[in-house]
């Protein structure tokens, strides 16, 4: 499956069946996460057939059902974390949906999870994923044009790139972002919002996978 195409097939999705993961599927989901960790120095953490995390009021309020496991994103206190964890998640979340597995970025509307952190660390955002007993709905989108300084002069790596950007999932679907073409280069600004520095990296991995370029 082509990058873009895993990107159009990922929707978040809230309601899940109980259907468990695949123990094939957790060792593929276990590498990746050791391999991220290892890349990284994040300290992600996975819980399988643990519905405590999203038995809870605000997971409820949130119209969270059956989410029995979870993906809690911890790392060391510093002014990149947010980012490069929202950069990192996005790339196991595009990861479970090539597997056929459905996925939800969760900020606050979820219980306390069974996460181990030091005191130099924080836990930031959590991901739930299952089996989704729909594969969720597309989200509508802004124009490219208003999302970056369209022209028809652009390169074609340039429009793969932002084809990729505007199927990121961003906080209330907000797109808070504009991408600047300029010097045979890309530039990300984003504008203050919910969760802008995990927006901005969720963002900035859809441009790169889908132009093949890293953008600034």
């Amino acid at each position: 499956m082509e990058i873009l195409e895993i990107m159009e097939k990922r929707h978040s999705v809230r309601q899940y069946t109980d259907k468990k993961i695949e123990d094939d599927k957790r060792l593929i989901i276990d590498q990746m996460i050791n391999d991220l960790n290892s890349e990284t120095d994040l300290n992600i953490q996975v819980f399988y057939d643990e519905p405590n995390c999203f038995n809870s009021f605000m997971a409820h309020y949130g119209k969270f059902k059956n989410v029995n496991n979870y993906i809690s994103f911890v790392g060391k206190k510093d002014n990149e974390l947010e980012e490069k964890i929202g950069y990192y998640g996005e790339r196991l979340v595009l990861s479970l949906t090539e597997m056929g597995i459905q996925s939800c970025w969760v900020k606050l509307t979820h219980g306390k999870s069974k996460a181990v952190l030091t005191k130099e660390e924080k836990e930031v955002i959590i991901i739930a994923f299952g089996y989704g007993e729909t594969e969720g709905r597309p989200h509508k989108s802004k124009s490219m044009a208003d999302l970056c300084n369209y022209s028809l002069e652009l390169p074609d790596w340039f429009i793969n790139g932002m084809k990729g950007a505007m199927l990121a999932p961003t906080a209330i679907n907000q797109q808070k972002f504009y991408f600047t073409y300029k010097d045979d280069e890309a530039i990300l600004k984003m504008k203050k919002g919910p969760c802008s520095n995990i927006n901005k990296g969720i963002v900035r991995l859809h441009f790169d996978l889908a132009s093949s370029r890293r953008c600034e």
